[in-house]
C-alpha cells in the first residue's frame, strides 16, 4: 500500500485526484499507476484501471487471477467492475468511500446476482494517510475557487 500511496502523491504534485495502484501476483509488482484523466484527457484513465493494463500487458493475460490490487481509495463503479473482470484476485484499499465506492462503500458490486467473480476485499489499509492527502487536495482546491 505504501507504494500505491507514493503513486497517489504523484497524481497530487500533478493536479490529478490523488488515486494510486499497484498489482502484485507474488511477491512481484506487474503493475503500477496514478489517475491520469486529466494528462490524458480521457475519464476512464483511473488509477486501477491504468495498473490493470499493465498487469495484463506484464502477464499476457487479461485474467489476472491470483493478483492484489492495492488502491489508496476504494474503487469505484468503473473500477470495481474493471477488477472484477480482470479476475482480480484481492482488492485491497486505503479508504472507503460511501458516495461511489463500489466494493462496501456505497454498494458491493461483487453482491450483484449470478456474477462469476468476487474478489476477496480488504479496507482501512494505511486509512489516514490515504484519506489525508484525498481531503487536503479538495480542501486546497476549495480555497483557490
Amino acid at each position: 500500500m505504501a507504494q500505491a500511496y507514493n503513486e497517489a502523491i504523484d497524481a497530487y504534485e500533478e493536479n490529478e485526484i490523488p488515486v494510486g495502484a499497484v498489482i502484485v501476483y507474488g511477491e512481484e509488482v506487474i503493475g503500477v499507476a496514478h489517475n491520469r484523466v486529466m494528462a490524458l484527457r480521457d475519464p476512464t484513465a483511473h488509477a486501477e484501471i491504468l495498473a490493470i493494463t499493465q498487469a495484463a500487458r506484464k502477464i499476457g493475460d487479461w485474467r489476472l487471477n491470483e493478483t492484489r490490487l492495492y488502491v489508496t481509495k476504494e474503487p469505484c463503479p468503473m473500477c470495481s467492475g474493471a477488477a472484477i473482470m480482470a479476475r482480480i484476485g484481492e482488492v485491497i484499499y486505503g479508504f472507503r468511500d460511501p458516495r461511489m465506492g463500489c466494493l462496501g462503500g456505497a454498494t458491493s458490486l461483487g453482491d450483484l446476482p449470478g456474477i462469476n467473480h468476487r474478489p476477496a476485499v480488504r479496507g482501512n489499509v494505511l486509512e489516514k494517510a490515504c484519506y489525508g492527502i484525498m481531503h487536503h487536495f479538495f480542501e486546497t482546491r476549495r480555497k483557490d475557487s
